[in-house]
C-alpha cells in the first residue's frame, strides 16, 4: 500500500517537458506580439534583432521558433487576422446597436494593430498559402455581416464595401515606416472617429468611383 502511495503522487507531478513547452509557447507569443508592433512601427524590414529585442528573448531562442523573416511575417499576418475575425465576431453578437458594432469593431481592430497584415499585399507574401486564405474569408465573412446589419438599418451609407473599410483602417491604423511615433495612437482614435462619422448614413456626399471589395484589393496587388 505505501508504495502505491509514492507511486501515485510521484506521477501526479507535471513532467519537466511540460513545463519546458509551456516556456516555449509563451515565448513564441512574446515573439509574434513584438514583432506585430515593430512591423507596424517600422514596416516588414524592421531587423529581426530589434523584434527579439522587444521581446526579450535572445536571438537564438527568435530563430529556433521561426526560421526566416517571412515565417515571422506568416505568424504575426495570421495572429493578427484570426483575432480580428474574433473580435468582429463579438461585436455582432454582443452588440444590440448595428452601428455601435461596427464602432466597436473598428476600434477593436486598431488595438489589434490591423496595420500588421499589410505585409500579406507585398510581392513576397504567398497569397496561395492555405492558412491565410482561411484567415482572410473568414475575416471578410464576418465584416461584411457586421455592414449588411449596419446597412440594412439604414445606419450605414451604402456606397461602401468592406474593401473600403479595410484599406481605412489599415492606413489609419499604420504609423509612417521608420517614424517611430510617440503616443500615435491618439491620433489613430481621432480619424477612426472622424472615419466613422464619415460612414453615417445619409451620406453627406457622393464618393468617387465604385465600393472596394477585397477581391479588388488581391486584384491590385497582382
Amino acid at each position: 500500500m505505501t508504495v502505491d502511495i509514492v507511486a501515485t503522487t510521484s506521477s501526479s507531478k507535471p513532467p519537466r517537458t511540460v513545463r519546458l513547452r509551456a516556456d516555449a509557447t509563451r515565448n513564441r507569443e512574446r515573439i509574434v506580439a513584438a514583432a506585430r508592433e515593430a512591423i507596424v512601427e517600422f514596416g516588414p524590414d524592421v531587423p529581426l534583432d530589434e523584434v527579439a529585442r522587444r521581446a526579450g528573448v535572445g536571438n537564438a531562442t527568435l530563430y529556433r521558433h521561426f526560421t526566416d523573416r517571412a515565417e515571422l511575417i506568416r505568424q504575426v499576418t495570421l495572429s493578427v487576422m484570426a483575432t480580428t475575425a474574433e473580435r468582429a465576431e463579438d461585436a455582432l453578437a454582443q452588440e444590440p446597436d448595428a452601428f455601435s458594432a461596427l464602432r466597436r469593431f473598428v476600434f477593436e481592430a486598431a488595438e489589434e494593430r490591423i496595420g500588421a497584415m499589410c505585409p500579406m499585399l507585398s510581392d513576397a507574401f504567398d497569397r496561395q498559402d492555405p492558412a491565410v486564405t482561411q484567415q482572410v474569408d473568414r475575416l471578410e465573412r464576418s465584416v461584411i455581416a457586421i455592414m449588411d446589419r449596419a446597412q440594412s438599418a439604414g445606419l450605414l451609407r451604402t456606397d461602401i464595401a468592406v474593401g473600403d473599410l479595410m484599406v481605412a483602417l489599415t492606413q489609419l491604423t499604420r504609423p509612417l515606416p521608420g517614424t517611430g511615433c510617440v503616443g500615435f495612437d491618439r491620433f489613430v482614435h481621432r480619424h477612426l472617429q472622424l472615419f466613422l462619422d464619415g460612414l453615417r448614413a445619409p451620406a453627406g456626399s457622393v464618393l468617387v468611383g465604385t465600393a472596394a471589395t477585397l477581391e479588388d484589393l488581391k486584384a491590385g496587388n497582382k
